[in-house]
């Protein structure tokens, strides 16, 4: 509880009467409480004021830059979200194209080794063999398996 502090001097003082010569009568403060009119009081709270709205204003402007910060924040995700979506699908496009470039390149190898070993050439002479004359019995079991010849390897 405030209370207003009154000094020990002023508790303990006398007066005089004219003509009676001294009579010491102690008076005790008749008003206690606290007042807002003392001086000390006044500009230790105007002080106290002052503080409290600067601090305030700090804060206010720190809240304020933390919003704007996080804006920013935000709209950088957003548009590093965007190119990780484009980044995965050129990743996929690349896979796709690497895919069908290692199998031409095997195509490629394929026709280079086959030029290099001249494996498949020309013939460099035709032969001409006459035709047969004499008809031969054709077998029909032998024919309908011989039609067919079937294709091994590559």
């Amino acid at each position: 509880m405030n209370t207003a502090r009154v000094r020990r001097e002023d508790l303990n003082y006398s007066y005089t009467q004219p003509g009676y010569g001294e009579n010491p009568i102690t008076q005790a403060p008749v008003i206690e409480g606290p007042f807002y009119y003392d001086k000390e009081n006044l500009v230790k709270e105007m002080a106290i004021r002052r503080i409290n709205k600067t601090l305030s204003g700090l804060l206010t402007l720190l809240i304020l830059t933390a919003f704007v910060s996080y804006y920013f924040a935000m709209t950088s995700e957003v548009s590093l979200n965007k190119l990780r979506r484009q980044i995965t699908t050129l990743n996929e496009e690349n896979a796709e194209l690497q895919n069908n470039l290692d199998r031409l390149k095997s195509f490629n190898n394929v026709d280079v080794t086959m030029g290099q070993y001249n494996l498949l050439q020309k013939a460099a002479k035709v032969i001409e063999v006459p035709a047969v004359t004499a008809a031969v019995p054709v077998d029909s079991k032998k024919a309908a398996t011989a039609a067919f010849s079937w294709a091994i390897g590559y």
